[in-house]
């Protein structure tokens, strides 16, 4: 049933005016009743009280005239629970002739304020270009703690979101000879170093040649019409473009066997230590190929993910040893407690030996026949069972090293599942990926872009400068931007990264079988193509497990990040 409070108009037409009115008739009535140094209380409130309504305490007193203590207006927006209770508070307000707390809650707009200020000390609001959500984070939702130099990250990235309170209007319309020394610089693999900070970056011919050698990548297949990188779920993406090989078996084995001289030239670059890393970028899964030295391992390696039952088996079958860290993980960590249940990893280590000596307490009681034993085809197919259950997830991860991936080379190149048979992708290659040169490869450019907006601040309105990055951004050069920008921003900027999720899962730490010596593995890989201190950070062993970076602010060139 409605309340019925006094003064309220149900048909009224214009707010304003009753508003107007109800406010005077509050003022005539209380003027003469209300004791000296008190404001009135109106009839809409007294009513609202008496209906058990938890409004705000009435102001006690004051006047507007310079008598009183001045009393702050109300914020009429502000919602009327959002303030913590008071203990110990009568409804009608405080007393009269006591003196308030000085902790008392603040009223109005001062409130908020002060609560915001409270709030975000040192708020970065992280601007993102249209279409893209606010993001922001202040140092306590950053679950890292402060360093100055960044993990490791294996995960590809599709876009990078740089802001600043800095312009960025040095990344944008390079001279034609910036671009051609760029270009120069990361064919020779030209080491750059930049001081520390840069006066003025939108002079600076050395900033804008190395940002242009950190956008270079190498990519076979090239075709310009179909984006090839991710493979995994792009179906949607490349439905409709013109494939003449999807039907032409003629076409398809031409562009397999270039594909194919391409992969090799890869791994013997990676062999030679020519090559510190590369992707192979399948439309069921992606291969990471590091050389010896890279993630604190002392051979070659791969890692596969996400993969399938049937892919892991046909491994097998062609020889290749394998390991799946993340399930041999969960194995060791068995509970002995009752009703605990099984892991995946648990779950594998029952055997033959262990199904047939569960029936022996059958035979001991000499029932073995009367009961009914599942066949050894079902027992298979409940082994079978658990083992796809972790198919197509981060789970499924397959980790191998020294000659097994020489092994794994030659079983993707006759794999015949390796390619789609039908679909958008069918016939169409993996992509490969690398930081460097190589046969068939070619010279790509990720895209970038620089966008200033107006962010919202407690004061007012602030200028936001913004800098895009998009196309697969492999690791090497996450860290070469990170450097760059640590130079031209004066050491403070945000960043958003946007992983290829079936990546992220590169991060895990994998079991290292003897420290290296970092000062030989450098020297080793000094013809990589890599910075030497890019080097020494994909040297490192990698700590964030199945997730990637996220977020990451620098501050007084100490880095702040989040996965």
């Amino acid at each position: 049933m409605a309340l019925s409070v006094p003064g309220y108009s149900p048909g009224f037409q214009k707010p304003p005016e009753v508003v107007r009115l109800r406010r005077k008739r509050a003022r005539s009535r209380g003027t003469a009743a209300s004791p000296p140094g008190e404001l009135p209380e109106p009839a809409a409130r007294r009513a609202a009280l008496a209906a058990g309504l938890l409004l705000r305490p009435f102001p006690a007193a004051g006047g507007r005239g310079g008598g009183g203590r001045a009393v702050a207006r109300r914020n009429p927006f502000a919602r009327l629970d959002n303030r913590p209770q008071v203990a110990a508070e009568p409804p009608d307000g405080p007393a009269r002739d006591q003196p308030e707390a000085p902790g008392r809650p603040l009223e109005s707009n001062q409130e908020n304020d002060v609560l915001r200020e409270e709030k975000v000390p040192e708020r970065t609001a992280v601007t993102e270009l249209p279409e893209t959500p606010q993001v922001s984070f202040s140092e306590s939702d950053i679950s890292s703690s402060k360093s100055t130099e960044l993990p490791v990250d294996w995960s590809i990235k599709t876009r990078l979101l740089f802001t600043s309170s800095e312009p960025f209007t040095w990344a944008d319309h390079l001279k034609a000879q910036e671009e051609a020394q760029g270009l120069v610089q990361h064919c020779r693999a030209i080491e750059v170093t930049l001081p520390k900070s840069i006066q003025d970056p939108k002079l600076s011919t050395e900033l804008r040649c190395t940002f242009q050698q950190s956008l270079v990548y190498w990519l076979h297949p090239a075709l310009s019409w179909l984006p090839l990188f991710p493979r995994i779920g792009a179906d949607r993406k490349m439905t409709g473009k013109t494939s003449p090989w999807s039907n032409d078996a003629t076409l398809q084995h031409v562009l397999m066997s270039d594909w194919s001289v391409s992969f090799t030239s890869l791994y013997n670059l990676l062999k030679t230590k020519l090559c510190p890393y590369f992707y192979v970028c399948t439309y069921q899964f992606t291969v990471l190929f590091r050389a010896a030295g890279l993630a604190g391992n002392d051979l070659i390696t791969a890692l596969v993910s996400p993969t399938t039952r049937g892919l892991r088996e046909a491994m097998r079958n062609e020889g290749i040893e394998f390991s799946l860290p993340l399930i041999k993980e969960s194995g060791h960590k068995k509970e002995t407690a009752s009703g605990t249940s099984l892991g995946y990893g648990e779950e594998q280590t029952i055997s033959d030996e262990d199904e047939e000596e569960s029936f022996s307490w059958l035979e001991e009681m000499g029932v073995q026949d009367e009961i009914k034993k599942p066949d050894i085809l079902s027992i298979k197919l409940r082994k079978e069972k658990h083992e796809v259950q972790m198919d197509h997830r981060p789970e499924s991860v397959v980790f191998m090293k020294g000659i097994n991936t020489f092994t794994l080379l030659n079983f993707l190149i006759n794999s015949k599942s390796l390619v789609a048979t039908s679909g958008p992708q069918a016939g169409l290659p993996p992509t490969l990926l690398s930081p460097v040169a190589f046969r068939g490869a070619t010279m790509q450019m990720l895209k970038a872009r620089s966008v200033n907006v107006k962010t919202q601040a407690l004061s007012g309105y602030r200028d936001q400068f913004s800098l895009e990055i998009t196309g697969p951004i492999m690791p090497h050069c996450l860290h070469s931007l990170t450097m760059l920008l640590k130079s031209s921003q004066s050491g403070s900027f945000s960043a958003l990264l946007y992983p290829h999720e079936p990546t992220a899962v590169f991060n895990i730490c994998l079991p290292v079988d003897k420290v290296l010596n970092t000062e030989v593995v450098h020297k080793e890989l000094t013809n990589c193509g890599l910075h030497p201190k890019t080097l020494e950070q994909l040297s490192e062993i990698p700590l964030l497990g199945k997730s990637s970076l996220r977020n990451v602010v620098m501050r007084d060139y100490i880095y702040n990040w989040r996965s």
